[in-house]
């Protein structure tokens, strides 16, 4: 019997009422590309290079995208005038986005410049055990919350100062 092909994730959209600004945000705050698709609507990030292989280079399977949709009007839909409700929701938890630091940038940078971006710091210098990472997170100005994480290594010294779990 052959085991099936799972379902592949694709996309992970976050939802704004502004996303011309959230944008840019994310430009500044990562470095991503962000593509207009349509412009006021929906914007596609292309977040890095291709995975890398073993030996570091770069391999043949690209990186996963994300997309910024505008909540008044979130495309597609078959209605053209979309799907209700047509705002945030700002009374919980929205969508949680884990993102792996490259060893050319910094966790402390990133949320430094996510704070100077309009974004909320929700905690810094956390080790999580049970994923053997370390970790920073901020909410951005809509609510998304987002972890940094970098990999704690085989022998994981967790500096003085640190919570950890």
């Amino acid at each position: 019997m052959t085991t099936p092909y799972p379902n592949t994730l694709i996309f992970v959209d976050f939802p704004t009422d502004e996303p011309e600004r959230a944008a840019e945000f994310y430009r500044n705050v990562f470095g991503w590309e962000v593509e207009p698709r349509p412009e006021g609507s929906f914007y596609r990030i292309v977040p890095g290079q291709n995975f890398k292989l073993p030996d570091g280079t770069q391999g043949p399977t690209g990186n996963l995208h994300l997309g910024i949709t505008n909540v008044a009007n979130r495309r597609p839909h078959p209605d053209a005038a979309g799907l209700v409700p047509r705002h945030l929701s700002r009374d919980g938890h929205t969508v949680r986005i884990w993102i792996l630091v490259s060893g050319d940038d910094d966790m402390d940078a990133i949320s430094d410049r996510a704070a100077a971006n309009g974004a909320t710091e929700l905690w810094r210098h956390h080790y999580f055990a049970e994923f053997n990472g370390f970790n920073n997170a901020f909410q951005d100005p809509w609510g998304n919350t987002l972890v940094l994480w970098t990999y704690g290594g085989d022998e994981p010294k967790v500096p003085d100062g640190w919570t950890q779990e």
